[in-house]
């Protein structure tokens, strides 16, 4: 066995007792977040950012974050947004920024506006106006902070493979805890809906997302990282397993948008692939398929038909559910609806929820920060909308060695659909999507010492 495959299976094995030791021992959770922040920048100070540590401590809190939330690791709910902006604002001390990244800068004075009204709007006291606002502007927030540091951001796609294997590492731990707190399933399951008790006891639509990513995660491994028979065993373990945790959560978005990623990433593969390339794409999507198709049927048995119930949007007798978006629709609606009537700088950042007390009657939070942004921002939401898509695509054009782009954009843009931004991953994905790939070394730049 080689020192790589020693690590890698040590990194893997690592990671699977931690999810047992925090199943075993939950304080340890409190512990391991606190290690992941102080370790963290730790590790970016010693080395002075000069191979982007800051983003292995970035990605490793990002796919922390549903982890800790389930254990109640998180000093606080949005421990991995601030983590993620304190460690790239390190990133940009030692390493500086682009100076191209002005359309960044304009996203976050954009933001403004919208939380200047919110103040004024919301009917809270003081302290929990300033609450409810950083609560649901800290995600775009966030993405700037992020966007600012990887903008054309040089980087070997060594590196983008290592930044997302260290994402995916906790979600392994999260997987492993999920497999000894989940109940006999038969018992767990009482119709179609997402279910509580097979996501850890924590919301299903955030697990969905953070097994979706670590789905896509070693998935890519299996193509572009598994040199030998056993690491491509291993990839093949992590991606069955955690593709199965995540269908039993019930929860569709989060795996859906793995899945597309999973295409796109094929799909351009096969593109930019000569023959050869495309006759091994050709014999291990055939793999692929059958495997996952195992899978499906597996997890088919397990819950009785359910699942299949689940994803063709019917109640657990076979009868098709009125909303296929479990009501999401109505509350994009709502917030089209506050759009027409406030179309230049919106209603204001948190006053959504009590929009829709009015309207509607009932207190429930955006799932789509899409029309989120559009409710709450106005005219300059749909700006900033148009800033973050166009911009990364902008820079495909040079930047085409990114092969993750498409993957990154989507898994942003579907996520923030079905689970808005109540997570720091949607936003430090999309900030990947800028960087500026390279297969080949090149000079480095200038660092601070």
């Amino acid at each position: 066995m080689q020192n790589k495959e020693k690590n890698y299976l040590f990194l893997i094995l690592i990671h699977l007792l931690l999810g047992v030791l925090i199943y075993i021992a939950p304080f340890v959770s409190k512990i391991y977040g606190y290690g992941i922040l102080f370790g963290g920048i730790y590790f970016v100070v010693k080395t002075r950012n000069k191979n982007n540590e800051v983003l292995l401590a970035a990605a490793y809190i990002v796919g922390s974050e549903v982890f800790l939330r389930m254990t109640d690791g998180n000093p606080n709910h949005e421990f991995s947004k601030y983590g993620v902006m304190l460690f790239l604002t390190m990133g940009m001390y030692y390493s500086g920024f682009s100076k191209n990244a002005a359309p960044y800068w304009i996203f976050l004075l954009l933001l403004v506006p919208g939380i200047v009204i919110g103040t004024q709007t919301l009917n809270l006291t003081t302290l929990d106006i300033r609450k409810t606002i950083l609560f649901n502007i800290s995600g775009p927030i966030c993405l700037g902070f992020a966007s600012l540091y990887c903008y054309n951001r040089k980087i070997k796609i060594e590196e983008v493979n290592n930044l997302l294997l260290v994402m995916g590492l906790p979600i392994i731990s999260c997987a492993m805890y999920l497999t000894l707190f989940t109940p006999d399933l038969k018992e767990a399951l009482d119709g179609t809906g997402s279910n509580g008790l097979t996501s850890g006891g924590f919301g299903p639509n955030q697990v969905s997302t953070a097994l979706g990513l670590g789905m896509f995660i070693f998935f890519s491994r299996i193509i572009l990282a598994s040199r030998t028979k056993l690491f491509f065993a291993i990839n093949l373990f992590l991606v069955l397993n955690i593709t199965y945790r995540g269908l039993i959560t019930f929860s569709r978005g989060g795996m859906i948008t793995g899945f597309v990623m999973i295409i796109i990433l094929l799909v351009y593969l096969y593109k930019i692939s000569k023959y050869r390339g495309k006759v091994k794409l050709n014999y291990l999507v055939v793999f692929i398929t059958v495997t996952m198709s195992l899978i499906w049927v597996y997890t088919e048995s397990q819950t009785g038909g359910l699942i299949g119930k689940r994803y063709n949007n019917q109640d657990a007798l076979g009868r098709t559910k009125e909303s296929r978006f479990t009501g999401r629709e109505e509350i994009a609606a709502t917030e089209i609806n506050a759009f027409l009537k406030n179309p230049f700088f919106g209603i204001g950042v948190a006053k959504g929820t009590e929009y829709r007390l009015e309207e509607t009657g009932d207190v429930v939070a955006s799932h789509n920060e899409l029309t989120r942004m559009l409710g709450e921002h106005g005219s300059l939401g749909v700006a900033m909308l148009l800033i973050l898509f166009f911009t990364p695509i902008f820079l495909y054009l040079d930047n085409k060695q990114n092969i993750y782009l498409f993957c990154f954009l989507l898994f942003w843009l579907l996520t923030i659909n079905h689970a808005a931004m109540r997570t720091a991953a949607p936003s430090f994905v999309y900030a990947l999507s800028l960087l500026k790939v390279r297969f080949e070394d090149e000079t480095p730049s200038v660092h601070r010492e």
